[in-house]
């Protein structure tokens, strides 16, 4: 199976985008939200990350059906932070297992250091092994616990913290280069 790995597009993408997160808000701790948000949020959410950071689908060739997604948005709003992202994936259920989160962390990464980004974070609530092995499989290493950060299900969860140096830090770092300004690459 073959899989095309672009831009999600807010209006288009939005409702698969949707239905690949409600399983994870509905049954899992892989998230703290408890109302799955509609196509609606999602396009806004989509269209707000990309002013700044790119947002990932991986398209199935040739059926055309969004199957995950990944992106990666601010860290924290402080000025001193905007070196720094989180990034996070979901992968439709029936596509688990496949490779497609590799595959978007393969696309998503290589944008972020043309962005000018030093560091990339992710939180996992355990036990979440798939996610786990894939933040390790891109060169993630677990960093710090939040014990009893998230209450979901009528218990509280941890969050282990995951990250990587994408480029050493500069002493005088560039700003980073919001996605809607950042050049295209040169050459094929």
């Amino acid at each position: 199976m073959s899989h095309l790995i672009r831009l999600a597009d807010p209006e288009r993408d939005a409702g698969a985008v949707a239905a690949i997160y409600r399983p994870a808000v509905e049954g899992t701790v892989a998230t703290f939200e408890e109302v799955p948000p509609d196509a609606a949020e999602f396009a806004e959410r989509i269209r707000s990350t990309q002013a700044w950071t790119p947002w990932l689908v991986a398209e199935d060739v040739p059926s055309h059906e969004v199957v995950g997604y990944a992106y990666a948005s601010r860290h924290r709003e402080r000025a001193g932070y905007r070196w720094s992202v989180d990034v996070s994936a979901y992968i439709a259920p029936a596509h688990r297992g496949r490779g497609i989160g590799r595959l978007l962390y393969d696309a998503l990464l290589p944008i972020l250091r043309r962005q000018g980004f030093v560091n990339v974070y992710a939180g996992i609530a355990p036990p979440n092994p798939a996610s786990v092995a894939l933040h390790r499989a891109i060169g993630m290493r677990r960093i710090g616990v939040y014990e009893q950060v998230g209450y979901k299900f009528g218990a509280w969860h941890d969050v282990a913290w995951y990250g990587m140096r994408l480029v050493d830090p500069p002493a005088e770092p560039p700003e980073p280069i919001p996605l809607a300004e950042l050049p295209p690459e040169l050459g094929a």
